[in-house]
């Protein structure tokens, strides 16, 4: 047992040196190996710059000796051109309606009309994406709210230039339309616009009707509970004037979903105009023996004011006059709704969740309205099966809580100067 115990302990230097020759062979292996991968990754990168070398020094004779020039590369993607050319050639004028919402008159006078503002300059490195290509996409995108990688793809651009592209147009939209097509009518206009209300609707000393119209979006990442309205889905607030021929005369685009409509009025630039006396010219009207001015009706969420009629509200105690008068203010404000149903008709981008940016949104907005009007005045009118998409989802709009705070004096005397002179039949 000693004996064996003796020559264990004598073996074990000899079996320490046997551990660390492998130790340093697998070293010398590992070593080996390593440097073959290194010269093989060096061998195949010399050969790949060879061949880079040897396919460049081709290129640059074969065009040194073609005597034919080559084409540049363009802007757009190669299929663009022919998707475009095939819409614009090949769509029947049904089919163009349908698509852009306008008819092709109207296309063109977009197109001319923008050309200044959106259209970009032939260069050496690239060519531009023409006008009516950029129109067109904006249109396509107003039309169905379709995702801008869907509409890049459309159109043969990335996802980021359908995007930009769009904002673009409808800023110019907005800068090169607005003065013409969506402004507050002036004295000489609102005295028509009067005339037009009483004769259309039978409602005197109109100039207009005014609501709010909840645009969806999607929860944006600020503050995203203000924008929560009370049907249960996110939005902002597009509160509009509209006259007797359904054309918007004033607009405010962008508070969030969960503000009460008399809260956004309030704080909005027609208010205050309105206030200080500098919106409408002064043209009262003798009625009953009251002198009424000209007014804009509201329903029952705004405030009763001297230039802001509304209905009386309904306790179940209502006289004849008073349900009279409220039938013809009823009948008188449909002017505003069908505008809304016409307008989201059109531009389906305000009926279904909008996923363009909050800083965005409300330029795209007023673009749609400006649009609107800009159709409505070239007789380019809404297609029947428009309206009734735009109806269904009408019936689901929010009606806002009753405004309780205390009415005008001046404007119960003009309400009540209205109920007589519809009870009396004018």
């Amino acid at each position: 047992m000693e004996f064996l115990l003796q020559f264990l302990l004598a073996s074990l230097p000899i079996l320490s040196f046997g551990l660390r020759l492998i130790r340093e062979r697998r070293r010398a292996i590992t070593r080996h190996i390593r440097k073959r991968r290194q010269i093989s990754t060096y061998m195949r990168e010399r050969r790949r710059r060879q061949r880079q070398r040897s396919f460049m020094l081709t290129m640059a004779l074969s065009v040194t000796l073609d005597k034919k020039p080559r084409p540049r590369s363009i802007w757009v993607k190669p299929r663009s051109s022919s998707v475009c050319e095939n819409m614009f050639v090949n769509f029947t004028d049904t089919d163009w309606k349908e698509n852009f919402r306008v008819d092709r008159e109207t296309f063109t006078f977009i197109c001319d009309s923008l050309r200044p503002y959106i259209g970009k300059r032939l260069t050496v490195m690239r060519r531009p994406i023409s006008v009516r290509t950029r129109v067109a996409i904006t249109l396509w995108r107003l039309a169905t709210n379709c995702e801008y990688r869907t509409l890049g793809n459309m159109f043969g651009v990335a996802r980021n230039t359908a995007c930009k592209i769009v904002h673009e147009v409808c800023s110019a939209i907005n800068e090169v339309f607005r003065e013409e097509y969506l402004k507050f009518p002036d004295a000489e206009e609102v005295v028509e616009i009067v005339k037009g209300f009483e004769n259309r609707w039978g409602f005197p000393q109109c100039v207009g009707a005014i609501d709010g119209s909840h645009i969806p979006i999607i929860s944006p990442t600020d503050h995203p509970a203000d924008y929560y309205n009370r049907k249960g889905f996110h939005s902002i607030v597009l509160q509009a004037v509209v006259d007797f021929r359904y054309r918007f005369i004033d607009v405010n685009v962008g508070w969030p979903g969960q503000v009460h409509d008399a809260r956004i009025l309030s704080n909005s630039c027609i208010f205050r105009k309105a206030e200080a006396g500098t919106l409408l010219p002064n043209l009262c009207r003798t009625i009953q023996g009251q002198e009424v001015p000209i007014v804009i009706l509201g329903d029952p969420a705004y405030p009763l004011l001297p230039w802001l009629m509304k209905g009386f509200s309904d306790t179940g105690r209502l006289t004849e006059g008073q349900k009279l008068f409220n039938y013809r203010l009823s009948r008188a404000r449909m002017v505003v709704e069908n505008a809304f149903g016409r307008l989201k008709g059109r531009w389906r981008c305000l009926m279904k969740r909008n996923d363009t940016s909050m800083e965005s949104l409300p330029t795209q907005v007023i673009a749609c309205c400006i649009l609107h009007n800009l159709c409505e005045s070239r007789r380019d009118h809404v297609n029947d099966n428009w309206l009734e998409e735009a109806e269904e989802y009408r019936q689901r709009q929010l009606h806002e809580d009753p405004h309780d705070g205390q009415d005008n004096t001046r404007a119960i005397s003009s309400r009540d100067a209205l109920v007589q002179y519809f009870v009396e039949g004018y």
